[in-house]
């Protein structure tokens, strides 16, 4: 039995044209995290790994439209200025997208006309740290761990 449920309440979902993925504690930033989701939402599952297969050989940049602060501007980007290559990030959102991928073949769905209508993030649990200083003070430095969920339904 799971231990956690999807962030998918109120939608209209038929369960069996839906296939669902996540990845639970993941060590990636969470502000890089939310940027990938957000853009791949909408896609077909091949199309957004081929994008994040482009993201990873820093070909195509992700657009930052809510943590955009000090960010450089990418002259590939349409419509947005400031982005970035969140290489670790895309490596382990492309893992969950592997995931739902084998989940819709068990589910005898038709891998490539899937479509993401869900990606969301979430903060996971802090690991707390401590790293020394001077004269025996400390400093923390903190951990922030990732929650990501995807969810794609046959068209």
């Amino acid at each position: 039995m799971a231990r956690f449920k999807y962030s998918t309440v109120g939608l209209d979902i038929d369960p069996d044209k839906t296939a669902f993925a996540s990845g639970r504690e993941m060590d990636i930033s969470p502000k890089h995290a939310r940027e990938i989701c957000h853009a791949i939402k909408g896609m077909l599952v091949d199309r957004a790994k081929t994008y994040l297969e482009e993201v990873m050989a820093m070909k195509r940049s992700v657009p930052f439209k809510r943590y955009n602060r000090k960010i450089a501007h990418r002259s590939d980007l349409v419509g947005w200025h400031s982005g970035r290559y969140p290489v670790k990030a895309a490596e382990h959102i492309l893992l969950v997208l592997n995931n739902l991928e084998k989940n819709a073949e068990n589910k005898d769905l038709e891998v490539d006309r899937l479509l993401l209508f869900h990606a969301a993030v979430q903060r996971g649990r802090k690991i707390k740290r401590y790293f020394p200083r001077a004269m025996g003070s400390t400093s923390p430095k903190n951990k922030t761990l990732t929650h990501v969920e995807v969810a794609a339904e046959e068209i």
